[in-house]
């Protein structure tokens, strides 16, 4: 089974449906056959490469929110945050365009750590305050994660997966996505948002149980005895 994932860094329900998400996933009973992929989505592709502000005056003066409904957003969202593990801090949070972000997570994929950079830019950025657009940061991740930095450095010097970046999004147009975190499975189901774990347990199994229908078995024609008997509401086959 395949899950595909669209999501930006730079958003904070984004982490907290991972979370979510990984609860579901764990305690469901085929894990090992599910692959999981994470997609690239970008709130706001117009935000330049560092914006000069806390999120508070971002929200506020590029959004037309007001002030004290940022402030008040914010406590509303930490809160549910704390309660998945997290420990949001928006007053630390830098914000910047996280395409470069994304091409990253990409380079981390054909190195198999996908989910791990996805983990460490969401978290570095919410709980930690760090520069998701930075060069001296992204390079840093890429060295954490085990990546030659030669790679990294083509992020860079060259325009390495901003193609598949781009596909990501024209995929989401596609799909009719304008909100992130948005799940699909086997392009088949789709559910949109920060869902509760148990929403996540029902639509992996009820994805599973369509993609792996119980067959049964044709015994031919019952042989004497009780082989194959049976009991049911109106009683036991004799």
């Amino acid at each position: 089974m395949k899950i595909e994932i669209w999501s930006d860094v730079a958003c904070p329900w984004c982490y907290i449906g991972k979370r979510r998400f990984e609860t579901a996933l764990a305690a469901f009973p085929h894990r090992d056959a599910v692959e999981v992929r994470w997609r690239s989505f970008q709130l706001d592709p117009s935000l330049p490469e560092h914006y000069d502000g806390t999120e508070l005056d971002y929200l506020s003066t590029r959004k037309g929110m007001a002030p004290a409904q940022v402030s008040g957003m914010f406590e509303q969202v930490a809160a549910v945050a704390a309660a998945e593990g997290l420990n949001y801090r928006f007053d630390d949070v830098v914000v910047a365009n996280s395409f470069t972000a994304h091409r990253l997570i990409h380079l981390a994929a054909a190195h198999g750590k996908q989910d791990a950079a996805k983990e460490r830019l969401l978290s570095d950025h919410f709980e930690h305050g760090r520069d998701i657009g930075s060069r001296d940061y992204l390079t840093s991740l890429g060295r954490d994660l085990g990546i030659d930095a030669a790679a990294v450095e083509e992020l860079f010097s060259t325009d390495r997966f901003a193609d598949e970046v781009r596909q990501d999004f024209a995929e989401a147009r596609a799909l009719g996505i304008s909100g992130v975190p948005f799940f699909v499975i086997d392009r088949k189901y789709g559910l949109s948002g920060a869902q509760p774990a148990e929403t996540f347990t029902a639509a992996l199994e009820q994805a599973w149980q369509e993609s792996h229908p119980l067959v049964m078995v044709d015994a031919g024609a019952p042989a004497a005895g009780d082989d194959g008997a049976v009991c049911g509401p109106d009683g036991c086959a004799v």
